[in-house]
């Protein structure tokens, strides 16, 4: 199975998959509002704004698996992404990210990524290369900011 065969629903609500994504890199990342790494939104929105013309998307995945961090419904998570960090990078609907329910999107990363298992925590990431494979993998302290990030996205893009 193909990353872009996995289905899944964006915060408004709408059936999608990463198909729409086919050929681009792309940074999955499982966010919360109430975590101690969201202030990571920023960095987050400006990867997107700055390299989204050269092939680049952010996708932000609300969870609410670490310290029920993520409580609010879609509407509630979109508004406030929108209103505090000015996201305008696309975001799925809010899922589980780890354990029995672990949504088919991270069933498929936590398998193929280069240090395969569980999340750890809210903000870690997920790299795609522009041929569906998970490249990289990053743990949440790991800023969007961040050499080791910006080098491994480069990378990708080229």
């Amino acid at each position: 199975m193909s990353i872009y065969e996995v289905g899944f629903k964006t915060i408004d609500g709408e059936e999608t998959s990463l198909a729409a994504h086919k050929g681009k890199t792309v940074l999955i990342v499982n966010v919360a509002s109430e975590c101690g790494y969201t202030p990571q939104y920023t960095g987050l929105q400006a990867l997107h704004a700055e390299l989204e013309g050269k092939g680049f998307s952010v996708l932000g995945v609300p969870s609410n698996d670490f310290g029920a961090q993520e409580p609010g419904q879609d509407a509630d998570i979109k508004s406030f992404c929108s209103t505090k960090f000015s996201v305008s990078f696309p975001m799925t609907s809010k899922i589980p990210v780890k354990g029995d329910a672990k949504h088919p999107l991270y069933a498929f990363l936590t398998q193929n990524a280069p240090e395969t298992g569980e999340v750890d925590w809210n903000f870690e990431k997920f790299l795609i290369g522009k041929d569906g494979s998970v490249v990289g993998r990053f743990k949440s302290d790991i800023a969007p900011d961040s050499p080791e990030l910006r080098q491994a996205i480069d990378a990708a893009l080229n």
